[in-house]
C-alpha cells in the first residue's frame, strides 16, 4: 500500500494487524524509585516529549499540580509538529483538557476525560495525533509555586510515511470579554464571539465553550455561524441556539456527559449567571474546509448578551497553520471572581 496512511484506530479497527512499533514517555522514577514526577519550576518549561516519526500519539494522560488557585490556567500545554517554530497546540493545560474557568471537574467524553476526586484530576485526552518527522511537547509552569507532574504520552512508530492526506492535530485557546449589543436581528454575524478561523485544508472537530454570565437572564439563544472557504453571508451552517448547538435543549438544566456532547460545569439554573462549560465534539460529523474556516456563535440572541467567554477549538489541517489567537498573559487570563 506505498503512499496509504499507516493509521488505524477506534473499534472496529481492532481485529487489523498493525504495522508499528507501540511506545510510551512517562515520568517514571529513573532511579527506580516511586518518585514517577517531575517538579516544574515557576517560570521554566520541561519538554515531556520529543519523538521521532513517522508516528502517532494515540493517548496522553496527566495528572499533578500546583499548590495554587487556578493553577489549572496558569499552566501552559504547547505541541509541535515535524520541527515547526509555533505550536499547532497552545492551551492551557486545563483548558485542553476541557475543564475551563480552572476549575476541576470530573467528567467523561469519548475524547477528553478528568477522572478522579477534589483538585487534582487525571486527564486524558484520545485525539489521534499523527506527525511525520518529530513531535515535541512542552508543559510551561506559570504559576508562582512549583508544580508537580505525572504524565504517560502513548504513541506508533511506523516504518511506512503517513502520505499526503494525514492532517495535523490543532487546538487553540482564546478569551474575550463580550459586550452586548443592542439589536434585534443578526444578519451578519459581525459581534459573534469567534470560536476558531484557520486557513489552509482540513477539519473542525469540536470546542470546550465556557461563560462567565455577568448579568442575569439566559445567556444562550445564539446561533452558531459557521462560514467555510471565504463564504459572506449566509454562512453554511446556521444553528437555531446555543444549548442546540451543544445538543440540548431549551437551556441547560443539569450536568451530563455523553460520548461527543456535554455539560462540564453549570451555574444558577434559577437565573443563569455563574459559570458555565458546555462541549460539543465532531467525531462524526466533522466540518470540511478546502480553504478557510471561521466558527462563531452569538453571545446571546443577536448578541444581546454580555459576559467573559473563553474556549477551545480542535480541528486538524494541513500546515502551515497561522495564528489565530494569541496567548494571553497569565494574569489576563484568570476567571473574574
Amino acid at each position: 500500500m506505498a503512499g496509504a496512511s499507516p493509521i488505524l484506530g477506534g473499534l472496529s479497527s481492532l481485529p487489523v494487524a498493525r504495522r508499528c512499533r507501540t511506545k510510551r514517555e512517562s515520568s517514571w522514577d529513573r532511579t527506580g524509585g516511586n518518585r514517577d514526577y517531575i517538579v516544574i519550576k515557576p517560570g521554566e518549561t520541561a519538554v515531556i516529549a520529543d519523538l521521532e516519526g513517522p508516528g502517532c500519539i494515540r493517548h496522553i494522560w496527566m495528572t499533578g499540580g500546583a499548590n495554587e488557585l487556578y493553577y489549572l490556567r496558569k499552566v501552559v500545554l504547547r505541541v509541535y509538529w515535524d520541527g515547526e517554530r509555533e505550536p499547532s497546540v497552545e492551551c492551557p493545560l486545563g483548558d485542553f483538557f476541557g475543564l475551563g474557568h480552572g476549575v476541576p471537574q470530573p467528567f467523561v467524553s469519548l475524547p477528553l476525560s478528568a477522572v478522579g476526586a477534589g483538585s487534582r484530576l487525571g486527564l486524558n485526552c484520545y485525539f489521534p495525533m499523527p506527525f511525520q518527522e518529530g513531535a515535541r511537547i512542552e508543559v510551561t509552569n506559570e504559576c508562582r509555586t512549583d508544580m508537580v507532574l505525572y504524565y504517560h504520552v502513548d504513541y506508533e512508530v511506523y516504518e511506512e510515511d503517513l502520505g499526503e492526506d494525514v492532517l495535523r492535530f490543532h487546538a487553540k485557546w482564546r478569551t474575550e470579554v463580550c459586550e452586548p449589543v443592542e439589536a434585534e436581528v443578526n444578519l451578519t454575524g459581525e459581534h459573534n464571539y469567534l470560536i476558531l478561523y484557520a486557513e489552509g485544508r482540513g477539519h473542525y472537530v469540536g470546542c470546550v465553550l465556557s461563560v462567565r454570565a455577568s448579568t442575569p437572564g439566559w445567556w444562550g439563544e445564539g446561533d452558531e455561524m459557521i462560514f467555510i472557504d471565504g463564504e459572506r453571508w449566509p454562512p453554511s451552517i446556521h444553528g437555531t441556539g446555543t444549548e442546540d448547538y451543544f445538543c440540548s435543549a431549551y437551556g441547560f438544566q443539569w450536568h451530563y456527559n455523553g460520548p461527543y456532547h456535554g455539560v462540564i460545569h453549570s451555574g444558577s439554573t434559577y437565573d443563569r449567571t455563574g459559570r458555565w462549560t458546555v462541549y460539543r465534539f465532531h467525531i462524526e460529523d466533522p466540518i470540511v474546509f478546502e480553504k478557510s474556516i471561521r466558527v462563531t456563535i452569538e453571545h446571546g440572541h443577536a448578541n444581546d448578551k454580555g459576559g467573559v467567554w473563553s474556549s477551545t477549538a480542535y480541528w486538524y489541517q494541513s500546515e502551515p497553520h497561522i495564528e489565530f489567537a494569541e496567548l494571553p498573559p497569565v494574569e489576563e487570563r484568570l476567571p473574574p471572581p
